[in-house]
């Protein structure tokens, strides 16, 4: 099993830490499976890697879900999906009560059934005052929708007078967004092999490192986790310097 030595345990652990899930039809394919099997074990590694990213240090987790672009996909895959976040939602009622972990969702919240809306609220409410690590998951999620919405809450607050055109700045613009007071993410992982962002955190991700690993998502390991972890470590972030 791969590990962290000690030197990267103290220094080399990125603090902000986002994954494309990506595999799970492909997964199920290669065993001759529905796609909704792959989507069903792609939930059960969510549930293992978070746990073992909250022990070994990272503070913000964000997973990316689902797309606003997935509704584009059958609509009996997308009914299963929503089925299989329903009974996610309320497993992690009481499956991360004893991990500590903060649970937040980020994307159009609106584009859900009330009830699974309700859970969303009932979940984000029950983890608001724990201290652990921070988990963002990306649903109904788009990296342009998210910059739209922090530009039309700017014109907003313009016309309102509350502030001018000249007075936004960076800053202003990442409150605006759905990880408002979150740092950016220092590294992105993304599981099977495809080489694109595919809409994920488009504005936070300006000076994110990029992991690209053939494994599928289901098969996504806390080895494979150590080894894109291994990888950040060793990379000289200069952030547009020498």
């Amino acid at each position: 099993m791969a590990r962290l030595n000690n030197s990267k345990q103290s220094g080399g652990i990125p603090t902000h830490v986002a994954i494309i899930m990506d595999g799970n039809g492909r997964w199920a394919k290669n065993r001759g499976l529905p796609r909704t099997a792959g989507h069903t074990a792609g939930a059960a590694t969510f549930r293992h890697i978070t746990r073992y990213a909250s022990r070994i240090g990272i503070k913000y987790l964000t997973v990316y879900a689902f797309s606003t672009e997935n509704w584009k996909r059958p609509a009996d895959e997308v009914n299963a999906l929503m089925k299989l976040f329903h009974k996610q939602l309320v497993e992690s009622l009481t499956d991360f009560r004893d991990d500590d972990v903060v649970v937040r969702f980020i994307g159009d919240k609106s584009g859900f059934s009330d009830n699974l809306q309700k859970l969303i609220a009932e979940t984000e409410e029950v983890s608001k005052d724990r201290n652990g690590m921070v988990l963002n998951i990306a649903m109904n999620y788009g990296g342009r929708d998210e910059i739209l919405r922090a530009a039309k809450l700017l014109c907003e607050d313009c016309m309102s007078g509350k502030i001018s055109a000249d007075d936004i700045t960076k800053e202003m613009f990442a409150q605006k967004l759905y990880t408002a007071n979150q740092p950016d993410p220092d590294l992105i992982i993304r599981p099977g092999g495809e080489a694109r962002i595919s809409n994920f955190l488009l504005y936070q991700a300006a000076y994110s490192e990029l992991y690209i690993t053939d494994t599928l998502w289901p098969d996504f390991s806390e080895d494979d986790l150590i080894r894109a972890i291994d990888y950040y470590s060793k990379r000289n972030r200069r952030f547009g310097g020498i």
